[in-house]
């Protein structure tokens, strides 16, 4: 459930003040690309797609992940296309930049200096280490902060009660919701998923959850996640360095979390 307007984002506030670049940007009145650094749940994606919606500009998005030279190549000709034929700049939205070569950052710089994308880049790594120098000095470096346990609880009691989440379907106890701030730890995609997977195993409408349907629920909302994401590089990582260790109990938890998630140890020793 991601927020509408900028008024609805939770946290943040050093970023969001009158008058900060990032209001700026959103309102339209900014024109500089943005790099946003900061951990996992932070509201990244969020941001870069208010920044697009409230300007009225094109948008493009790519996972560095996915791309490569060719696709960048490809939305940087498009982009040049739309400039040129309707005025209308490209929002250009690139998702775990970090995972960028060098020759894919490259290919992003004359694009970015003439103004034909506004790049707004998210990495969870910091960009002084991870991001080309060139791109670093045509771009704002804007940290986003882990979330506070009321800013959490902001998001998850909003979820709870907002159409556009639970729609108040079901009601949590104060223990329980308290618990799922604790187990977020600052994340809100996580407690998001916690909340929707607490939602599935309390049997969904009219249901309560309790203490013991969240406690229930934490295994599967562990691995719940992206098999490309920055979760899945967490848990083979620990997988690894737990049988460096040679801690056989916690090699066999993160192999039992990889298999429920589709992976194999094939594809595990390949990561």
């Amino acid at each position: 459930m991601r927020p509408a307007t900028l008024d609805e984002v939770v946290g943040q506030g050093h970023l969001l003040k009158e008058g900060s670049p990032l209001r700026r940007l959103v309102d339209g009145s900014g024109a500089a690309s943005v790099i946003l650094y900061g951990p996992p749940g932070t509201g990244k994606t969020t941001l870069a797609s208010l920044i697009s919606g409230a300007t009225g500009r094109r948008f493009e998005a790519l996972s560095a992940l996915s791309a490569g030279v060719k696709e960048v190549r490809a939305v940087i000709e498009n982009s040049r296309t739309a400039l040129a034929y309707h005025g209308q700049q490209t929002v250009l939205f690139i998702d775990e930049v970090h995972r960028f070569s060098k020759t894919q950052q490259d290919a992003l710089l004359a694009a970015v200096e003439n103004r034909v994308v506004l790049l707004v880049a998210a990495t969870t790594e910091n960009p002084s280490f991870s991001v080309v120098a060139p791109l670093l000095s045509r771009s704002l470096i804007l940290q986003l902060q882990p979330l506070a346990d009321n800013d959490i609880r902001e998001v998850l009691t909003r979820a709870i009660a907002d159409e556009r989440g639970l729609g108040g379907a079901v009601a949590v106890d104060p223990e329980a919701l308290s618990l799922l701030v604790q187990l977020a730890a600052g994340d809100a995609r996580r407690a998001l998923t916690a909340l929707e997977v607490a939602f599935e195993t309390a049997g969904g409408a009219g249901s309560v959850i309790s203490v013991e349907v969240v406690e229930q629920s934490v295994d599967r909302a562990a691995v719940r996640y992206d098999r490309d994401g920055d979760q899945h590089y967490d848990v083979v990582s620990a997988f690894i360095k737990s049988i460096r260790g040679s801690d056989v109990d916690a090699a066999l938890h993160y192999l039992a979390r990889m298999l429920t998630a589709g992976r194999t140890p094939a594809s595990s020793r390949g990561d």
